[in-house]
């Protein structure tokens, strides 16, 4: 598996590819978002982890560039640890965020997280849901409305799916989490899902009038005929 690592800060790419490598995992590491560019055209990457705070062009701009084309996970790094902060990195299409200082075993179980749901969802078992004017292919990771693609991050077309293969079922907001970000629920979790589930539905371009998730207030999300 191709990882980028994206860092201004070179012990803590280093320490990054350090970890990484002695997981066998292939890294591809860089100090600028302009050389991580360079790297994404020539090779194929399965997960990026870049740091925020870095000169020129920060990690939420770079996050921007590569979600135009890619749909591979991305974890951000950051200094900061307000909500808007991190809320902010998932709007733009990041799928984790983890807070600096960090322990490097909590980054590798991290990265594990979203590469299995990653390959999970890239794997050849050719499900196919339709809903509405939806189909979402699990072998292809495509999500089509009206036949027109609809670009997600595997994240977002992981609680998609899910929702669609629990058809006119509530899905609790806890076990929604719990299964995307295989990682136990706590409270402030639901806001991680919110931006997420916000996000979907700006993609999908909801209206009133046709309404994909619908929110069950206290309880969950549900998506329905």
């Amino acid at each position: 598996m191709n990882i980028l690592v994206v860092d201004d800060e070179i012990e803590i790419a280093d320490l990054i590819e350090l970890y990484l490598k002695n997981e066998n995992y292939n890294v591809y590491k860089c100090y600028t978002p302009k050389k991580a560019l360079e790297i994404i055209k020539k090779r194929k990457i399965d997960l990026a982890i870049l740091d925020i705070m870095m000169p020129e062009i920060d990690g939420f701009t770079l996050c921007q560039a590569i979600r135009k084309k890619h749909n591979f996970p991305i974890i951000m790094l950051t200094a900061k640890i307000t909500d808007a902060d991190k809320i902010k990195g998932l709007n733009i299409g990041a799928d984790d965020y983890i807070t600096k200082p960090f322990m490097p075993l909590e980054l590798l179980a991290r990265v594990k997280a979203q590469l299995r749901r990653y390959i999970s969802y890239n794997q050849n078992q050719n499900k196919i849901i339709a809903i509405k004017d939806l189909v979402l292919d699990k072998d292809k990771h495509e999500c089509l409305k009206n036949n027109q693609k609809i670009n997600l991050t595997p994240t977002e077309f992981s609680i998609l799916y899910h929702l669609a293969q629990n058809e006119n079922k509530v899905v609790t907001t806890e076990e929604l989490y719990e299964k995307i970000w295989n990682e136990p629920y706590y409270q402030s979790s639901s806001a991680t899902l919110m931006v997420h589930i916000r996000h979907l539905r700006e993609k999908l371009n909801e209206t009133e009038k046709n309404k994909y998730i619908n929110t069950i207030w206290g309880v969950g999300y549900k998506i329905e005929k």
